[in-house]
């Protein structure tokens, strides 16, 4: 879980704190480099696709998904990052922390964008997201690869791309990092 979700989660703050580990760093590693396989397969290759990770968790990700496909694919896709905070349909609701960077360094008419966050919930991120894509041009097509979908959607949004599936309790919380995905609850300090 990013540090700015932290300090927006109800009652604004709180401690993250581990229950169990679901999946530890080999296991994460090895869900990037299977999903990386996916990405090619499904794509036909790397010609035209472009990774975009979602800040602040999907960074991270999409750089490592970046370096995975580089070693199998023989060259590195563009990565950029995208920060959606102004394009939640939830402003006025939680605070807006437009904090992180959003860099998307090439034009994405054409291409074959791959959307990249850490957890996947309601989708209302990913709905953000697609409404802030189009102020950098027209993909031919967006994809979504996520670590864990925990469920709870309130949209129809689905990932193509999944590590792990990890059916949750709406009051509990995935928290993805390169140490591995652990369950939790984040708890007022």
């Amino acid at each position: 879980m990013a540090e700015r979700e932290r300090r927006s989660t109800p009652p604004f703050g709180g401690v993250f704190i581990a229950r169990s580990q679901v999946m530890d760093a080999e296991d994460v590693r090895r869900a990037v480099w299977r999903m990386a396989h996916e990405i090619i397969e499904h794509n036909h290759g790397l010609d035209g696709v472009v990774l975009v990770g979602l800040q602040t968790g999907g960074v991270g990700l999409a750089e490592a998904f970046a370096e995975a496909l580089a070693e199998i694919g023989g060259r590195t896709p563009p990565v950029g990052t995208l920060d959606v905070a102004l394009f939640r349909d939830d402003i006025g609701i939680r605070p807006v922390l437009p904090e992180a960077v959003t860099d998307i360094p090439m034009d994405l008419n054409g291409a074959i964008v791959v959307l990249v966050d850490d957890v996947l919930y309601t989708g209302r991120t990913i709905r953000a997201a697609l409404d802030a894509l189009n102020a950098y041009g027209r993909p031919r097509s967006v994809q979504l690869a996520v670590m864990v979908d925990r469920g709870h959607r309130e949209l129809p949004i689905r990932p193509d791309y999944v590590g792990k599936n990890l059916p949750t309790r709406r009051d509990e919380v995935v928290n993805v990092s390169p140490t591995g995905v652990d369950l939790g609850e984040v708890v007022k300090p």
